[in-house]
């Protein structure tokens, strides 16, 4: 499956961002999804996780209650719709696609391209 990440962008703390994950090739719900995000000179790191087989859903305590991730299964995209930003989640964002749950950087079958997410003060 091929992934195709998009919506990042250039915003003001306390903003709202969208980010789509767009998939080809096979359905998403073959697979548990998730996002990922990298600074530079650091591990790319677990955001948001879903497993819609499982039922189960994971956050990164920093992002609970803030970040939410869904799906629309007819247009076989995932987003992650991420609220009340601040500088802190400024990085690159990657979307992901794993048969493991939990999910781990280590296990992921399919990753799509970073889209870069800015927040500003």
């Amino acid at each position: 499956v091929q992934l195709q990440a998009s919506g990042g962008g250039l915003v003001l703390a306390g903003d709202s961002l969208r980010l789509s994950c767009q998939a080809s090739g096979r359905t998403l719900n073959n697979y548990h999804m998730g996002w990922f995000r990298q600074v530079p000179g650091k591990e790319r790191e677990l955001v948001a996780a879903r497993s819609w087989r499982y039922g189960a859903a994971a956050y990164v305590d920093a992002v609970k209650g803030r970040f939410t991730i869904s799906r629309d299964i007819a247009k076989n995209t995932m987003y992650l719709q991420m609220n009340s930003l601040t500088p802190e989640d400024t990085a690159h964002y990657y979307c992901a696609a794993s048969n493991r749950w939990p999910m781990v950087t280590e296990g992921i079958t399919f990753w799509g391209q970073g889209t870069l997410v800015t927040v500003s003060s």
